[in-house]
């Protein structure tokens, strides 16, 4: 029986099942969001599955709820993966509607999902909190203003969850991806060097890792997971 409970929003999506399967191989019970009218494979030994909409407060809480609902498995991590990329022209070239809906993607489920968490977490005598950044946040290209400054934001958000949250036992970790060699990406860059991008499945390794006690001394952490892109 699994001693410990994991939030992953986002887990249905190209980097969330390689994640999801690294928290089910160390022996977490895992809890995933859905969007409405997503499919659904049949549970059996695998995450524990809602649908919520996590960009509605009442729908974050609904999952946070659900994910420490077993009291002999606590909610002892979320990892924050729900996001969305688009590219557009210069900032002169993109209407503010476009910006902010980058905004609204990327934040509001981080700070929705994970307000709604830390009293669990603190409750349960401490945990972690895993955001998803990405190298633009740090390292910004031209022509996505929009996605650059959330994913700015989502890192600056982060590390102000770690400084608050540090005397409570409460750690928060950031990771910063490159491109992500997923089938999507694969699709909108065909003729990219694909074997420079960095595979689900190493970012899911880290991610466990930052979630784990075997991490606890690192908490406000920003870790770029570039893979050799």
């Amino acid at each position: 029986m699994a001693e410990r409970s994991v939030l992953v929003t986002g887990g249905t999506g190209g980097l969330g099942g390689a994640v999801t399967a690294a928290f089910l191989r160390a022996g977490w019970r895992v809890v995933v969001p859905e969007r409405e009218g997503a499919a659904t494979e049949p549970a059996g030994a695998g995450p524990v599955r809602l649908t919520a909409d996590l960009l509605d407060p009442a729908g974050a809480a609904r999952a946070v709820e659900l994910a420490a609902a077993d009291p002999a498995a606590p909610l002892r991590a979320v990892v924050n993966l729900v996001g969305g990329y688009a590219s557009g022209g210069l900032v002169h070239e993109t209407p503010v509607e476009e910006f902010e809906r980058m905004l609204r993607i990327n934040l509001r489920p981080t700070y929705l999902v994970t307000q709604a968490a830390l009293p669990h977490l603190v409750a349960a005598g401490g945990g972690a909190v895993v955001c998803v950044s990405a190298r633009a946040a740090v390292a910004p290209f031209p022509g996505a203003a929009g996605y650059v400054t959330a994913k700015a934001a989502v890192l600056a958000f982060a590390n102000s969850v770690a400084v608050e949250y540090r005397p409570r036992g409460v750690r928060c970790n950031t990771v910063l991806p490159s491109v992500i060699d997923t089938p999507a990406n694969r699709a909108a860059q065909p003729d990219a060097d694909h074997r420079r991008w960095v595979a689900p499945a190493e970012i899911a390794t880290v991610i466990r890792f930052l979630a784990s006690d075997e991490s606890a001394p690192t908490s406000g952490a920003s870790i770029p997971v570039y893979g050799r892109a």
